[in-house]
């Protein structure tokens, strides 16, 4: 447990000493929040489906834990390039106590980018249906960043080449998030799609956070939760695996 704290620890606070990797985070998630949660808000209301800004809030704050999550990876990559991650690994600790300090770290991480995002959303205007909703939130938070940071560190694990990682992203992340439910409602899609989305884990994120702060699930609490809990299990269990395989 001591080389789990100490992991976590060290993972806060590399990602507090650079303001610029906060900035640069918080990016993305803020121009889909401003440009479709105030562009397309007019279109969304004309077509009867409410405030499209309280619709997005819950899946852009999914998309900023599942993109830090993922590119906690890099880290990995950067840290075996370095020889960091050497020193590390001849320590005479566990290497899935490493594993899961990093992921824990890294978890912690993605789920502070996440309440950032739901204070800015407070301000331009998000009100959740019910303030006792927030603590369930915090948890699908805690979910989501446990799966998708053990899925990247057991992506890193078998990767040398931080390209490779990136190009891998990019053909897992995108379709992860655009196909969550995060920007649509997921009720009524053609089957092709429909399948999609029923497969993807970050869609029982999507619904579980939209569920909690809006008061309304299209899936189901339990369902969320129990989908979210089994595959984070199983990907923290195959990271560890990976992890425990790499060569420095």
């Amino acid at each position: 447990m001591k080389v789990i704290y100490i992991l976590w620890l060290r993972q806060l606070k590399r990602y507090f000493r650079s303001k610029s990797r906060i900035i640069g985070a918080l990016g993305q998630p803020l121009l889909f929040l401003f440009a479709l949660g105030f562009g397309l808000g007019p279109v969304f209301e004309r077509a009867g489906e409410g405030d499209y800004l309280q619709f997005l809030v819950p899946g852009i704050i999914a998309m900023s834990i599942l993109f830090t999550s993922m590119f906690n990876g890099i880290e990995i990559i950067w840290d075996r390039q370095f020889g960091f991650l050497k020193e590390t690994l001849v320590a005479p600790v566990s290497r899935v106590n490493i594993m899961l300090g990093r992921t824990v770290g890294g978890a912690s991480v993605a789920i502070f980018q996440g309440v950032i995002i739901l204070f800015i959303a407070f301000l331009i205007g998000f009100r959740p249906a019910d303030l006792s909703g927030l603590p369930v939130a915090l948890l699908f938070m805690f979910l989501i960043a446990i799966l998708f940071t053990a899925l990247g560190t057991a992506i890193a694990s078998l990767l040398e080449d931080m390209h490779g990682f990136q190009l891998i992203m990019n053909f897992l992340v995108m379709p992860l998030f655009f196909l969550s439910g995060a920007l649509f409602p997921i009720q009524e899609l053609p089957a092709v799609v429909d399948t999609l989305v029923k497969i993807n884990p970050l869609s029982y994120g999507v619904d579980g956070l939209r569920g909690s702060l809006l008061g309304v699930y299209h899936i189901g609490l339990s369902t969320d939760l129990a989908v979210l809990s089994v595959c984070g299990l199983i990907l923290v269990i195959i990271g560890a695996y990976l992890f425990t395989r790499i060569e420095a």
